[in-house]
Parts: structure tokens; sequence; C-alpha cells
């Protein structure tokens, strides 16, 4: 079995698969959306997930039981994976959904940090990003400082963000994130550019997005996004044999700044397909430079 392409995650120098894992599929019942993962499921697919080679796992306490999920099923495993969470996160359970917001306060953090580091079965957090947030409110309510203090103590090793514009050209000013999570792909690139910006400043780029859902073949659809793939008639430049999501996704590979690029299933033939598309690598020039005429011409 060949391996999964690797990059440089920026200024951490960590080398990370550029097919990582998002873990919101795992979060379980009761919370939002159609799919619900059971236990045994859980635990078979995380191990798989590792089993292929995947290095790189992100997740958040806003994922319901995903992060405990992670920790009950693969604490024994904790060197084979860089291991991103998130903070900011306030979240309530109710009996039959899972309510989540965000608040840029020390005191939430703190307990994200702590619960986290219990859920995860873990004694540090690889990467930990604030969901969200500006650049004045999070240097304003020293949630930066705190992070470095964290650092300080061993107990996160990276500092970074989750975000998108208008937010993003002004947390890259700030010069302090290890990393930035952007979201990308050829039905969405509007973040191209401040991507290219980000990793010229050192930082590490993490994708989220990076397969559109799917496209219009997916489980869920989206339909401003089917909208464009339709617009764009990408079907025309569609390679025989060639399913949809393995192009948008190995177009979010071309990008030279993505260093990964998270991808969450719990379905064992969508695992191999994204597996398949990452072996693959880029798309081949003159189909990249099509896909993307066409999709800028909208």
């Amino acid at each position: 079995m060949s391996a999964l392409p690797l990059k440089t995650l920026g200024r951490t120098n960590i080398p990370v698969t550029q097919l990582g894992y998002g873990s919101m599929g795992l979060r379980g019942p009761r919370t939002w959306g159609v799919r619900v993962v059971d236990e045994a499921t859980a635990e078979r697919f995380l191990n798989r997930v590792l089993d292929v080679g995947i290095n790189f796992l992100d997740t958040s306490p806003d994922y319901g039981i995903a992060e405990e999920r992670i920790g009950r099923f693969l604490h024994s495993r904790r060197g084979e994976y860089f291991l991103a969470t998130k903070c900011g996160c306030v979240y309530t359970q109710h009996e039959d959904h899972l309510e989540i917001d965000h608040h840029w306060e020390k005191e939430v953090i703190e307990r994200n940090l702590e619960n986290s580091l219990a859920r995860l079965k873990t004694d540090h957090i690889d990467l930990l990003q604030f969901h969200g947030g500006d650049a004045e409110t999070l240097v304003r309510n020293g949630l930066i400082d705190q992070l470095r203090s964290f650092q300080s103590q061993g107990m996160i090793r990276f500092i970074g963000i989750s975000s998108k514009l208008p937010n993003l050209a002004g947390l890259i000013e700030l010069g302090v994130f290890d990393t930035f999570q952007i979201p990308y792909s050829c039905l969405d690139r509007e973040h191209h550019e401040l991507m290219k910006l980000a990793a010229q400043a050192g930082a590490g780029i993490i994708v989220r997005g990076g397969i559109a859902q799917g496209g219009p073949e997916a489980e869920i659809q989206r339909e401003a996004l089917n909208d464009r793939w339709n617009r764009a008639k990408l079907d025309e430049v569609l390679p025989e044999g060639m399913p949809r999501a393995e192009l948008i996704l190995r177009y979010t590979l071309s990008h030279p700044e993505c260093h990964t690029t998270i991808v969450g299933t719990c379905n064992d033939h969508h695992l191999e397909e994204n597996l398949n598309a990452a072996k693959a690598g880029p798309l081949a020039e003159d189909l990249y430079s099509e896909v993307t005429r066409r999709v800028m011409s909208l």
C-alpha cells in the first residue's frame, strides 16, 4: 500500500499527511444532522484511520462526544497522531439536541482545555485552535497570552485558529498563530490568496471543506455548492471514471499551501475513495487551470 503524501505544517516543522481526519461525524446522538455512529463503529473507524496512515486528527468540544471517543479508542496509540482541538466553545446538551456557542473569555478557554485533556485522555494537545474570534477581541481579552501560558506549562504545543473572512486578514497580521484552519475548495475559492499570505508568514495551513461535502453526489446535499458545480459545467471536464468528489479533493490538494485538509467521514467506501484521491495527488495542470477558469467566470 503506497503511503499518503506528507507536508510540513508550517513553522511547527511537523510532517502531517495531506489527508487529515475531521471528527465531526463522531459527535454521536442528540446533536444535529441525520448520521449517528455507534460506539463499535466509532472504535473500528478511528483505528482504521490510523491504520491507513492518516496522522492528523481534528476535533472540538463542540462535536458532542467526538473528543471522548478519540480518547477512549485511541489513547493507547497517542504517539501515532498529531492531535488538534479547539477552544472558545460553550455547549449545552439538551434532551434532543446540542446547543453550541462561542465566548471569548479566559474562563471558557481554560475550562475547554481542562475538559479536552480529560476527554482525550492525554497530557497535552498538539494544536489548540480558537474556534473563531477576531484579532481585536482575542488580544484585548488576553486570550493569546493565555494560550502562550498553556504552552509554557507543556499543556499545548502550538497555537492556531479556525477562521474565515472578514476576520482572517487581521488575524494573519498578528503574526502569532502557528496554523490557520481555512475553508477552501474549487467551489469556494474566496480564501485562495489569504491561504498564500498566511503560509508566507510561516503558518501551517489546514483546509476545511476541502471536499465540499462530496459535491453533487454527496449524502448531505448543499444547494449552493451544487449550483456552482452546475453553473461552471464541471461535468464537462470531469475525466471519465473520476468521481466528482475526487476532482474536488484533488483540486484542493493542488493548492501549494494546503498542508493538510481535514475530511470527515465514517463511511469505509468514502474513506477509501479519499485515500485514493490523496495518493493520486494534485490534478494535471491543464485540468486544474480549466476548472479554475470556469469557476472564476461565474
